[in-house]
């Protein structure tokens, strides 16, 4: 009897009840203290359901089995109470506690006394939890595509006069003079169809093609056609990941490096007809080596064949502009010094990388309106956000709108400099020829949390949309969509420019996303709002309650994005403990929803996080039918501000090498940026973890997709974007072709056809969509991340679909220098 006990049956008992202990200890004792927080009673219960099974299997008694079988029944009724039939909600709560079961089955024929069960009864309970994990797994892939209800969206727009006006915030609109008339100008409006001669198709960001040779029943045959590679990839740690968007006229593509190579390929076959290397130091990189896009201007009061009568502009990450003549690749002779203008004049010395162009100018009228990226986090005397104008054709300055020098247009005065800290424009902005205006999706001051000492006009301008005249930089009117904003929340997506439906017809508009995942339209002319917009009462307290703003804007009759507060079951992982750490660290957390105040005795929560809502990939808009296709984030950041003291004694100052050490900390990569000159250091846990597995502390998705009609302002479909292909516990991918939803940046194109092409997702797919219903009918794997807008031309008589796979440090997707171009088989064009 004694050697029977001993046999593998005994020992695989006991070591399951090993195993028991090993995770019911610390879920009872975390279930404690979820409790004393406040938290759910469940983990305690369990934990303690563990143990008290663990003891008894220890000791060869069968009641161990039924402890537990309890146990898991209280399991599955509390995870049906808390979560119903959300597939990704159950898997920390059902699917371990499923395989401990099976396990627990399994020890029955081991077990000895009168109530075991026989062998064929076993199996049968055995395949029944299986059964129940793989319908688990089937409610992970959330059904596709699903209509989702918006807390306030109007009827059936613009069927009634009696439709509510749009509201104006306190803090909206100023006009201050009427732009100046276009016939005063010469330009050359380009439009998108054959070609793509801008980064947003035209420099109204509309992101659509009239190009129909792909359609929804043939673009399951695409084939790629052509490959280049720009020869640009990084060396150890260097932050590289590549977002360029190409432009297209006539037979030729041009498209920038990570290290702002310009080449110029043949369109059709993508052959290489020049590059032109600038020389641009790795050093030079700031937040990261993006290039995404380049300016193409015509200049029509030359002969066609004269040097550089066409021309392409490229801003540089070492703060250059550089102008080239499409056909040579040879530097313009005749803009600024030989061809090259420097940005860093009247800027002031700063550290290479602190002031590093990424998003390419934007061209309105015969003024190339350059803005750029600057270090976050690291000091308030940051560079300067000063906006400025140069002539296309002579890189002249024409004018400078620095927020603090108000009145002043020209260069400083000799020995002062642009004035340091003031928001800037790191993302594309968009511009109207007929008007002279140039819309500037703004950023906040630099020291991004904490804002005691921000100018007046500071507070103005910051996270808000600004509307200038392009003759002479003064402001025409702003919009701000955040008050005050410690958030990081600057608008980051390019506005879109449309004719917007409303009672009276249509009406100039533009369309600005946001971070929180609202869309903000207003009259392009005026800054007038066309869509009703409520002030809100915010959350306070924080570091600094007198000066946060009480209220808050929100759009209340146009579909918005922004998802629901979080709460304690919203918490995740891939196993009850980690969910239960994420539980935890919810409940220590100060959190109010939107807005809450950055805290220093606790950490908060950011939710939307930094990264959006909707970020640089902004929207596409179909102007024939109306429709309006956005993908946008839906993660929570995991943030504590640093007394100053605490920071100067860990010896973490403004970094002077962009490429730093994250494990040291500065910068938005790092643990912790110092935030130099302010109170504060901060914390930005972006990427909100479980410790021991990696897996994100918010449950799925982290990503969507919605099309929005905007005659009827109605949410049309909106669904998760991106599938665990690339997740899993620890790091290693799963493989699944589930869609999670994952996070992702850059945007897509919509064609007249009815397609949405995409890559954006950290699955490094590239996707199309139908437009009206969100199927997907095409993929295929990208050999790095696809973090870049793609583009559609005619060449050769085939309509192109081109990528860019550069990748992403942040979101950690593969490194490429990828160009990859698509089309239909030869044989399959009519």
């Amino acid at each position: 009897m004694a050697t029977r006990n001993r046999g593998f049956g005994y020992w695989a008992v006991m070591a399951l009840a090993a195993i028991m202990v090993l995770f019911g200890t610390p879920i009872m004792l975390g279930g404690a203290w979820l409790l004393s927080l406040g938290g759910s009673f469940y983990y305690l219960i369990a934990g303690a359901g563990l143990l008290a099974s663990a003891t008894f299997l220890f000791r060869q008694s069968l009641a161990g089995v039924w402890i537990y079988m309890s146990t898991f029944a209280f399991t599955l009724i509390w995870a049906l109470w808390e979560s119903g039939l959300n597939g990704w909600a159950q898997v920390p709560r059902l699917l371990a506690p499923s395989v401990i079961l099976i396990l627990v089955l399994l020890t029955i024929p081991a077990l000895r006394g009168r109530l075991a069960v026989p062998r064929g009864r076993f199996a049968a309970a055995a395949t029944g939890v299986m059964a129940l994990i793989a319908s688990v797994m089937v409610l992970m892939s959330n059904g596709g595509p699903h209509l989702v209800a918006q807390e306030t969206v109007s009827p059936p727009a613009f069927e009634t006069p009696d439709a509510p006006a749009a509201t104006a915030p306190p803090r909206g609109e100023l006009t201050t003079q009427t732009p100046a008339s276009a016939a005063q100008v010469k330009y050359v409006a380009l439009e998108t169809g054959v070609d793509w001669p801008a980064y947003g198709g035209d420099h109204k960001a509309t992101r659509y093609s009239p190009l129909g040779q792909i359609t929804p029943e043939n673009v399951e045959m695409l084939e790629q056609i052509w490959e280049f590679r720009t020869g640009d990839l990084p060396k150890d740690d260097e932050p590289f990941g590549n977002q360029n968007t190409p432009v297209k006229v006539g037979d030729r593509l041009f498209l920038c490096s990570a290290l702002n190579k310009i080449s110029a390929l043949d369109a059709a076959s993508g052959e290489a007809l020049w590059t032109h290397d600038p020389v641009v130091s790795a050093d030079a990189v700031g937040y990261n080596a993006s290039c995404r896009g380049l300016v193409y201007f015509e200049d029509t009061t030359v002969v066609a064949d004269t040097m550089c009568a066409t021309r392409v502009v490229n801003l540089t990450h070492d703060a250059r502009m550089i102008a080239l003549d499409t056909v040579t690749g040879q530097p313009c002779p005749d803009f600024g010094a030989l061809g090259t203008v420097d940005l860093m004049e009247g800027m002031g010395n700063h550290a290479p990388g602190f002031y590093a162009p990424t998003s390419p100018p934007t061209l309105v009228r015969d003024v190339l309106v350059v803005g750029s990226q600057v270090s976050d986090g690291q000091t308030r005397a940051a560079p300067s956000g000063v906006i400025r104008g140069y002539n296309v054709v002579t890189g002249a300055l024409e004018w400078a709108w620095d927020m603090g020098r108000p009145g002043e247009t020209d260069l400083p005065p000799e020995g002062e400099i642009y004035t340091p800290g003031t928001p800037n424009v790191w993302t594309i902005a968009s511009g109207d020829n007929e008007l002279g205006l140039v819309y500037l999706p703004m950023g906040n001051s630099a020291v991004d949390y904490w804002g005691g000492d921000r100018s007046e006009a500071e507070n103005t301008y910051s996270t808000a949309i600004v509307a200038l005249d392009v003759e002479t930089g003064e402001v025409a009117w702003h919009y701000q969509t955040v008050h005050y904003d410690i958030w990081d929340y600057d608008l980051g997506g390019q506005g879109t420019l449309v004719d917007f439906p409303t009672p009276e017809g249509p009406v100039p508009a533009i369309v600005m996303p946001s971070k929180q995942a609202q869309f903000y339209i207003l009259n392009r002319k005026t800054g007038e709002p066309l869509v009703s917009i409520e002030e809100r009462t915010a959350p306070t307290g924080g570091v600094e309650p007198e000066r946060l703003s009480p209220t808050q804007p929100f759009v209340t009759d146009f579909p918005n994005l922004l998802k629901a507060d979080l709460t304690e079951r919203d918490m995740w992982g891939t196993t009850p403990l980690d969910q239960l750490w994420c539980r935890i660290q919810f409940r220590q957390a100060a959190y109010d929803g939107v807005y809450t105040p950055p805290t220093v005795d606790q950490p908060w929560i950011q939710y939307p996080g930094y990264n959006g809502g909707v970020d640089w990939g902004g929207v596409a808009i179909d102007p024939v039918k109306g429709l309006m296709i956005t993908n946008y984030n839906d993660m929570p950041n995991y943030n504590q501000l640093v007394p100053r003291e605490e920071v100067d004694a860990l010896g973490i100052l403004p970094i002077t090498d962009p490429n730093y050490d994250p494990d040291v900390g500065g910068g938005s990569h790092g643990n912790l940026s110092p935030q130099a000159m302010s109170p504060y250091g901060i914390r930005v846990n972006a990427g909100w973890r479980v410790p021991f597995t990696g897996m994100l502390c918010k449950q799925p998705p982290y990503g969507g997709i919605a099309a929005i009609d905007l005659n009827t302002r109605e949410i049309l479909w909106d669904r998760p974007f991106g599938s665990a292909r690339n997740n899993g516990p620890f790091g290693i991918p799963s493989m699944l072709p589930i869609d999670i939803g994952t996070p992702n940046n850059g945007g897509g194109f919509i064609t007249a056809t009815g397609l949405f092409f995409i890559g954006a997702t950290t699955d490094d797919m590239f996707r199309a969509i139908k437009v009206d219903t969100g199927e997907e009918v095409w993929q295929t794997a990208l050999p790095a991340g696809g973090q870049a807008t793609p583009i559609t031309y005619e060449a050769g008589g085939r309509q192109i679909v081109v990528i860019n796979a550069g990748g992403h440090d942040f979101m950690e997707t593969p490194i490429g220098d990828y160009f990859i171009a698509y089309a239909l088989p030869a044989g399959e064009l009519q």
